[in-house]
């Protein structure tokens, strides 16, 4: 069996895919058959992108109706379910809030009240209006805006796979930035593939939090690593929760395993903010989830289908 890594950069993080097969040459054609279709994803779902649908979404979409292509349209009507699904912690409208935290182009900073107010009024996946016979797009409220960063990454891993999977390809292990992971099929040498969860929290060499194995499934982590500021003495990480207006507080890691990219990469900032509550209510609904959330703090750690690292 041969053993091909292929990569590219790409939704501003770097894409790499472990190809299994007895073929290099046709190992590597797919590949890059696979790469090219993430980036024909990214130019029509980059939030940066002048000539992407999205950009042209939030452009126009406050104002008029705008009529976007069949595949896009298809996203954002998941997008709208994962957003039900989730309780409103998963939602593509965020961008205004991110912008008045200054995190869209900076490391943040603290905006007034009122501020915050102002963009949790634009936020919201209930807002924005779907035209099915024409394949429009129309946000209720002017100013509004769309960013898929939280779940292009996995739509367009899932997207490759096809490809791969359509080349012939039957085992491969595929990662958007190591924070989304696709596995298809089985590692000829160690049975399912093997990913690594480290604890964000942890130094050291001993990071490892947990090892899950993967067969046609998709893990995703969202996590702080790290990265947090103060505010009136309390700390708080870097990702911010649309249905508070307010960067999380205490969290340190989220970790989903489902079937698809797509899913996972949607929901695991779900499961990084939720509480007790959040997470029984999201299990029930898809029990074929397994899930990990790691918090700072007493109870910190609640999981189900994905075992602890015995240290």
């Amino acid at each position: 069996m041969k053993r091909l890594t292929v990569a590219r950069n790409a939704m501003a993080t770097r894409f790499e895919f472990v190809l299994v097969g007895e073929h290099e040459t046709q190992l590597r054609a797919a590949g890059e058959e696979a790469l090219e279709e993430i980036e024909r994803v990214e130019s029509r779902l980059s939030l940066y992108r002048s000539g992407s649908e999205i950009a042209e979404i939030n452009r126009r979409a406050g104002t008029e109706w705008v009529r976007v292509s069949p595949e896009v349209f298809a996203l954002l009507t998941r997008a709208v379910a994962y957003w039900q699904l989730s309780g409103g912690s998963f939602d593509p409208t965020v961008a205004p809030l991110t912008r008045c935290w200054g995190f869209m182009k900076g490391s943040g900073s603290r905006p007034t009240d009122g501020e915050i107010d102002a963009a949790r009024e634009l936020l919201g996946m209930g807002n924005v209006e779907f035209d099915t016979s024409n394949t429009s797009i129309r946000f209720q409220r002017d100013g509004m805006m769309l960013d898929l960063g939280s779940i292009g990454k996995g739509y367009a891993l899932d997207r490759a796979a096809e490809i791969l999977r359509d080349a012939g390809v039957e085992n491969a292990l595929l990662h958007g930035g190591t924070s989304t992971i696709l596995a298809l099929g089985t590692d000829p040498e160690a049975g399912g593939w093997k990913v690594a969860i480290e604890d964000p929290s942890a130094e050291g060499e001993d990071k490892v939090l947990a090892v899950v194995e993967l067969k046609d499934e998709s893990l995703s982590v969202s996590a702080v690593w790290g990265k947090y500021f103060e505010i009136d003495g309390k700390r708080y990480g870097h990702v911010i929760d649309p249905r508070t207006g307010w960067p999380a507080e205490n969290v340190l890691l989220g970790a989903v395993v489902l079937e698809s990219a797509e899913g996972t990469d949607a929901l695991s900032t779900a499961v990084l903010l939720a509480s007790q509550e959040d997470l029984e209510k999201l299990a029930e609904k898809l029990p074929a989830m397994r899930h990990l959330q790691i918090r700072e703090g007493q109870a910190c750690v609640r999981t189900r289908g994905i075992e602890l690292r015995t240290r």
